[in-house]
């Protein structure tokens, strides 16, 4: 890809219409949370599953066939084969929100963790950071909780080593952190397992893979009881992630890295899945991201684990998904990039417009779209 192509794309980005979903919603007529997923639909269950509406996008259609659009309850469930293998990311969100008291002034301070670094020492967000310089000591809730800022990074994050009275520190993380919810949600959530995965176990992610939102332990079942196998992956979600592209050239932009992990057994389920000639649909932009790396790292899928920056953008080859489930994305994000990269950008343009149009719920407690 030139720079010519490359600075296209960014400016076809930077002129989404989609960007009045999250800047000017008045501009549209819409009320606020008419297209925004800015609460679970259906509160008695806790999340979006069942009652979110599925956009089926075919990627082999020329032109984008806009019949597709609008398919509503159970496409997942309808449009999945006997054979398929869904790869979904049980990635866990840390309540890693935590306000304290920072020793001895007693001013108020945030801090927002990111990654472990090693041992009790985390990469994190603190507010506000030119208050909380190397030596700053904070305390949480009862003072049975404290950290003591280390260093600052290049980009203004801090390294935080903490100090706790119990075995682990995700004990603490649950008595005094909140969910780390996107800026556009502004109210904490009543049950924070609203903004979990029904198969979330490995903690780590500072957000979660949305995506996975959608899947109810009934519809896992329905899906299952077809033929259709279901795998793991693990991609701690890291912030880095949905930050927009602001770069002249997308391969100047910067992908934070993120660690991620295969088992043996959902490298064979993947290797036999596709050598029966069924489908690998990754749900989810993370589960896919980590698919995609172990690929173009290794040649295949290999049990393994690590860290990865992969950037995924149009004109980039896929070498193992055939299908994606994702929900509606920002403009100028790095994950629109990726559906139009898997999908193809006019096609994605086409039915970002007409799901604005048709006022379809975006961002994390949004719809969903199927690329097959």
């Amino acid at each position: 890809m030139t720079a010519e192509e490359r600075m296209m794309w960014v400016e076809r980005y930077s002129a989404l219409p989609t960007g009045n979903v999250a800047d000017a919603m008045d501009g549209l007529g819409l009320k606020r949370g008419s297209v925004l997923g800015l609460h679970p639909i259906d509160p008695s269950q806790k999340r979006a599953a069942g009652f979110a509406r599925t956009i089926l996008q075919k990627r082999r259609s020329t032109p984008w066939d806009g019949v597709n659009l609008a398919k509503h309850g159970k496409v997942i469930d309808d449009k999945t084969e006997p054979g398929d293998l869904l790869v979904v990311n049980n990635s866990k969100v840390l309540p890693a929100r935590i306000v304290g008291i920072k020793q001895p002034t007693g001013a108020v301070c945030e801090l927002l963790l990111l990654r472990q670094v090693k041992g009790d020492q985390w990469e994190c967000l603190a507010k506000p950071g030119k208050r909380m310089q190397p030596g700053t000591k904070v305390s949480f809730g009862d003072g049975s909780l404290t950290a003591i800022v280390d260093e600052t990074l290049e980009d203004g994050n801090k390294f935080v080593t903490f100090y706790y009275d119990t075995e682990t520190l995700y004990e603490k993380l649950d008595e005094f952190g909140k969910m780390p919810l996107p800026p556009y949600i502004t109210k904490q959530l009543d049950d924070q397992s609203q903004y979990q995965t029904v198969y979330a176990k490995e903690l780590g992610s500072a957000a979660a893979p949305t995506a996975g939102l959608h899947f109810t332990p009934e519809l896992m079942d329905t899906i299952r009881a077809k033929g259709v196998n279901i795998t793991e992956v693990t991609l701690h979600v890291g912030l880095g992630t949905f930050r927009p592209v602001q770069e002249d050239e997308i391969t100047d932009h910067k992908m934070h890295s993120e660690w991620y992990s295969v088992s043996e057994e959902t490298a064979k389920l993947i290797h036999d899945t596709k050598a029966a000639g069924h489908r690998v649909i990754a749900v989810g932009t993370t589960s896919c991201r980590t698919l995609e790396a172990v690929a173009a790292k290794y040649g295949e899928i290999k049990a393994c684990s690590g860290n990865t920056d992969i950037f995924l953008y149009p004109g980039v080859k896929f070498n193992c998904i055939d299908g994606l489930i994702t929900n509606f994305h920002l403009p100028e994000s790095t994950l629109i990039m990726l559906v139009s990269a898997l999908y193809g950008y006019e096609k994605t343009m086409a039915a970002y417009k007409v799901a604005v149009e048709q006022k379809y719920r975006f961002f994390s407690f949004g719809d969903a779209m199927l690329i097959l």
